[in-house]
């Protein structure tokens, strides 16, 4: 079944949208999920939750990349969840690594939620991405989006920890600097 299939169940109000949702994309939702909060039981509530906020959202919502929307929902419930439980053993201490790696470009002052910043930040950091190298690209993503710790990076890239650390922290510096070239305050 198609994206646009599952989305026009969601229009109909058809039930299926959610089940069908589930067997297409559970493993993704999953594996962000529980990449944040290392938790079965919190990962099942916001996997539950995510499909509730998408049945909620779509109507009106008509996403243009449905696997991408379902991906920011879970991504922002996790956080959510793990920004309320308030505790250093969720996540390993990951989450807030990477978080803590990010300041070095965004500051905490920013506020990501203002809309129209929030848009430009994020297509100049596309853009950044684009220009990089597909590795480097998929290297970052896979740190700062799916929040995978440095040694499964490594694992998967087949790259000393070391490696990845540095291509890491080389990017960071240059997109802080495109950032503050941009005049985002740092």
């Amino acid at each position: 079944m198609t994206d646009n299939d599952i989305i026009k169940l969601f229009w109909d109000r058809n039930e299926q949208a959610i089940s069908r949702t589930e067997e297409k994309y559970h493993n993704y939702l999953y594996k962000i999920s529980v990449n944040i909060l290392y938790d079965e039981q919190d990962v099942r509530e916001c996997l539950n939750d995510t499909y509730l906020l998408v049945w909620n959202s779509i109507p009106p919502n008509s996403p243009k990349a449905f696997k991408a929307y379902i991906g920011k929902i879970i991504r922002n419930i996790s956080l959510n969840k793990l920004k309320s439980e308030r505790t250093k053993k969720r996540g390993g201490g990951q989450v807030k690594d990477v978080l803590c790696e990010l300041e070095e470009c965004v500051s905490t002052a920013f506020d990501v939620e203002d809309s129209i910043n929030e848009k430009e930040l994020t297509a100049l950091i596309e853009k950044f991405l684009r220009s990089q190298p597909k590795q480097k690209r998929n290297l970052f993503v896979k740190r700062y989006w799916y929040m995978n710790s440095i040694k499964k990076i490594s694992l998967e890239f087949n790259m000393s920890e070391a490696k990845v650390t540095t291509i890491l922290c080389r990017m960071r510096k240059d997109l802080k600097i495109i950032l503050e070239t941009e005049g985002f305050n740092l």
